[in-house]
């Protein structure tokens, strides 16, 4: 962040608050203090009128407001997006709220940039359960870069982890649309090395280019189209597990399947769902712990049997 840009961020930090330390802007900012007392001077020799009291903090007097600042398209796509999952994580009582915020959102936005939101808005999905997890802090943010491809038609360049391939691969692609589903977001692109749809987990991208180049339109392409037909063609593999009664709440938020009861007993209860992947199945259920047994198909309970063993394995003995 530039000055310019720190000194008006710096009067919106004090707009919305009523006293502000010195200390606690040099946090917020990632300044030093003394830089702090610089521009707290700057903007008060702006005419900016700032009252402050040595060891109590800083405020704005009463009845100053800074006028309105236009949103960047970065900041309105990451409103949008936070709007989304408000809207498919939260209950109903945020909704009309939510719903109300994002259209004066964009109500005040220029022309240009409520074209970017509604672009942006006809290439995301928002699918599935967001399974109790949050963001991996170490991996490398990349959503609003890949959320400018989408909009802009721009070609991305990027280093790609895949899940069952040890060595990362340099794919050029066209970004066509962007999913969350399985608590992970992922870029929906005609791969030109592979030259067909793929789905790349974003979290798995190493390294992202923004090309300058464009790639022309597909119109024959439509998201939820491709997403029907991905689900459909799927080879689901249905299985069996038991929960206990405590784990059944997070079972359903974590689970990518609806989970159908079938029987009760021994305080849970069996419920057969299904799974893209026995690996990944096996997995999720030892994060359970004893709260959590599989039962069928017999492979899914020998995976299960082997992680186990594994897990004991590097627990044996005492620490080193």
């Amino acid at each position: 962040m530039n000055r310019t840009d720190r000194l008006v961020a710096m009067v919106m930090f004090l707009q919305g608050r009523r006293l502000v330390r010195a200390e606690e802007l040099a946090g917020h900012f990632e300044i030093s203090v003394r830089t702090v007392y610089r521009d707290i001077a700057a903007l008060g020799e702006a005419g900016v009128p700032i009252a402050g009291e040595a060891g109590v903090g800083y405020s704005l007097l009463k009845g100053y407001h800074l006028p309105p600042v236009m949103f960047t398209a970065g900041e309105a796509s990451a409103l949008f997006v936070g709007g989304e999952m408000v809207r498919r994580f939260t209950d109903a009582s945020l909704h009309p709220p939510m719903t109300s915020a994002l259209e004066k959102l964009r109500a005040v936005l220029p022309r240009d940039r409520q074209d970017y939101v509604e672009r942006l808005a006809q290439h995301t999905v928002i699918s599935g359960p967001a399974a109790g997890t949050g963001p991996d802090p170490a991996a490398p943010p990349w959503l609003l870069t890949v959320q400018q491809g989408v909009v802009q038609r721009r070609m991305l360049r990027m280093t790609y982890h895949g899940r069952d391939r040890d060595e990362d691969t340099q794919r050029d692609v066209e970004p066509l649309g962007i999913v969350f589903y399985g608590g992970a977001w992922s870029l929906v692109a005609w791969c030109r090395l592979r030259k067909d749809l793929r789905h790349f987990r974003i979290d798995r991208i190493r390294r992202l280019e923004l090309c300058a180049a464009t790639f022309p339109p597909r119109p024959e392409f439509s998201l939820a189209k491709h997403l029907e037909e991905n689900v459909a063609k799927a080879d689901l593999l249905p299985v069996r597990v038991w929960f206990a009664r405590r784990a059944q709440e997070r079972a359903r938020r974590g689970s990518y399947a609806t989970l159908v009861e079938e029987r009760r007993r021994d305080g849970g209860a069996e419920f057969s769902l299904t799974t893209f992947s026995l690996e990944w199945m096996a997995r999720w259920i030892l994060s359970f712990g004893p709260d959590a047994e599989a039962l069928a198909p017999v492979r899914l309970r020998e995976l299960v049997r082997r992680l186990a063993g594994e897990i004991a394995r590097k627990h044996a003995g005492g620490s080193s």
